[in-house]
């Protein structure tokens, strides 16, 4: 029983940095480019990617272990309801962290590569956009996730 509280520990705190992260991170990069200051941009893009690679990237890959691990112990079936809901979930928010990932990557080096006083170019604004809406799919996935994590509702497939 000790093991599995302290798996079930791991896996929450993991869930917490992934969300934390996630939403911090989006606030601070929507904030930066709404303020159309290019050093603030540079410095948040920079940021942003830093902290995808050292919190976002190891609790995507502590999460699906830990959980799997967890439900093994519990006796859920990956099939139940909400649980096969949960992981669905979290492929969908996958697919719109990884572009996400890439989509940063790029702005912090368009960012980084325009001169200080200098307009950024318009495949900026049209990443910084895209980043924006891949967004808001993860983050409702996410609060969704959260709640099947929390209720087990019973779900039929």
């Amino acid at each position: 029983m000790a093991d599995y509280l302290l798996l079930k520990t791991v896996h929450i705190l993991s869930s917490t940095l992934l969300f934390g992260t996630g939403l911090g991170t989006a606030f601070h990069g929507w904030m930066a480019n709404r303020s159309g200051d290019a050093g603030a941009r540079r410095v948040v893009n920079r940021n942003v990617v830093i902290a995808d690679w050292l919190f976002t990237t190891p609790a995507v890959i502590v999460q699906p272990i830990t959980g799997v691990w967890l439900a093994r112990i519990a006796g859920f079936p990956l099939t139940t309801g909400w649980l096969a809901a949960s992981i669905a979930l979290y492929l969908l928010v996958g697919a719109c962290w990884l572009p996400v990932v890439v989509i940063q990557i790029e702005m912090r080096r368009i960012a980084d590569r325009t001169p200080l006083g200098e307009q950024l170019p318009s495949r900026y604004f049209r990443l910084s956009r895209l980043w924006f809406l891949l967004g808001w799919p993860a983050f409702i996935g996410v609060i969704l996730i959260f709640w099947l994590m929390v209720t087990k509702p019973e779900l039929a497939w």
